[in-house]
């Protein structure tokens, strides 16, 4: 069984660094990336401030295609290039967006949405996939993030087939 330590860090590097503790405690002997998809979605739901959804699109060799997730229902597809979880999966770099209003082409599937940061998932430069997480609050995400996210999602690249 596994128990979620509660969040008593003061900044964010403590934060990421107790996820990420967490992330490999869960994701440890368990290779299905479904299953850890869905574990880690609700790991960071339940870990980090301010979210309004968290979640995987996984990448099907055309496509991004949803995946587990917390939150309101989601767009279903995406293609690459579109929107912020389509760039970050063309471009195969972290997108950090501090008002997604202001991103060109935005997909806006949930409209309380207001800051978004976007994660490819890649394992030897092959995409799997983004690990997509927004907020209802203007500029929620910044680079400690992003160091954060990126080690959370390198995890599950490590663990999962």
């Amino acid at each position: 069984m596994f128990e979620l330590k509660p969040t008593a860090a003061s900044s964010k590097p403590e934060t990421y660094a107790l996820l990420l503790e967490q992330a490999e405690a869960l994701l440890h002997g368990e290779r299905d990336r479904i299953a850890n998809a869905a574990n880690l979605a609700s790991l960071i739901w339940h870990s980090l401030p301010d979210l309004n959804w968290a979640g995987f699109y996984l990448f099907n060799g055309r496509e991004l295609v949803l995946g587990p997730f917390m939150g309101k229902p989601a767009c279903v597809r995406i293609a690459l290039g579109k929107g912020v979880c389509g760039m970050a999966a063309l471009t195969r770099r972290t997108q950090v967006v501090e008002d997604v209003h202001a991103f060109p082409g935005h997909i806006a599937c949930d409209s309380a949405s207001s800051s978004e940061i976007v994660v490819p998932l890649l394992r030897d430069g092959a995409l799997l996939g983004v690990l997509d997480l927004d907020s209802p609050m203007l500029r929620c995400f910044d680079a400690e993030d992003r160091r954060g996210l990126e080690r959370v999602a390198a995890a599950w690249v490590a663990a999962s087939d």
